[in-house]
């Protein structure tokens, strides 16, 4: 049902990357798809994300996420609010103990934040254009908002769509190299000509690095390589299915 970093197995802290298994949703969406903007039942939706509230000892209600937008925009969780006014953004942060913060993805980077002493914690949706726009560290800039120190932050990068599988257009490419020319190193010759093969997770990894945060994992799992644990945009689109589910990973302070 969920995935889980041993850099974030830390008291009063709980977290999960959780996987497509263990809900009640069907089809496509089969079965514990947490997308609120997805054309799945939205009884089928709450009830997943009621489970993975429970996961994360949290209340249906505490668990929050953002309407995403790909860009470097981040909130400051203080209160719970309803899935009519979820806030625009791709990051969230909170020192507030029983809500729960995370992203929805569905072959993105999710990038989930720790600082253990400060008791801050922070979720970032950090697909290409959001890691070059600088969500990564916009959420890190949030999170020292709140107190907590840079140094003492640990961040894991959850499942997301990997290098393999992960064939990006030359306009990408000429745009990273434009705008971050140290991301060429991220990129690999692809079978098409002119087409490249995009490493997502290391480019995230390297801004975490280049951020000065030093505790960094890296799950490793692929979400377009794995369809029995895992719900891909892009595997979606290429078999023609209409749509598809969404993965919530999120983080909480928690008692015990």
């Amino acid at each position: 049902m969920m995935v889980r970093a041993d850099t974030l197995a830390l008291p009063g802290i709980r977290h999960a990357f959780f996987t497509r298994e263990g809900g009640v949703s069907g089809g496509h969406y089969a079965s514990l798809n947490g997308g609120v903007g997805s054309a799945d039942s939205a009884a089928h939706v709450a009830e997943n994300r009621a489970r993975m509230a429970a996961a994360l000892a949290v209340q249906p209600h505490c668990l929050l996420t953002a309407y995403q937008i790909h860009s470097a925009a981040v909130v400051v969780a203080e209160t719970p609010w309803t899935a009519t006014a979820r806030p625009r953004a791709d990051g969230i942060v909170t020192r507030v103990p029983a809500l729960a913060i995370g992203v929805s993805t569905a072959d993105c980077g999710p990038v989930l934040f720790a600082e253990p002493q400060a008791q801050v914690i922070g979720a970032a949706h950090a697909g290409w254009r959001g890691a070059l726009g600088g969500i990564v560290e916009a959420t890190i800039a949030a999170m020292e908002t709140l107190g907590a120190v840079r140094e003492r932050i640990r961040a894991a990068l959850g499942p997301m769509i990997r290098q393999p599988n992960y064939e990006v257009g030359p306009d990408l490419v000429d745009r990273f190299a434009a705008e971050d020319p140290t991301s060429q190193t991220f990129f690999a010759p692809a079978p098409r000509a002119g087409h490249a093969l995009f490493d997502l997770a290391g480019y995230v990894a390297a801004r975490l690095r280049r951020a000065g945060i030093c505790h960094i994992e890296d799950v490793g799992q692929c979400t377009y390589a794995d369809p029995s644990l895992f719900f891909s945009y892009r595997r979606a689109t290429h078999r023609a299915e209409g749509d598809y589910g969404r993965h919530i990973n999120a983080i909480a302070l928690v008692d015990g």
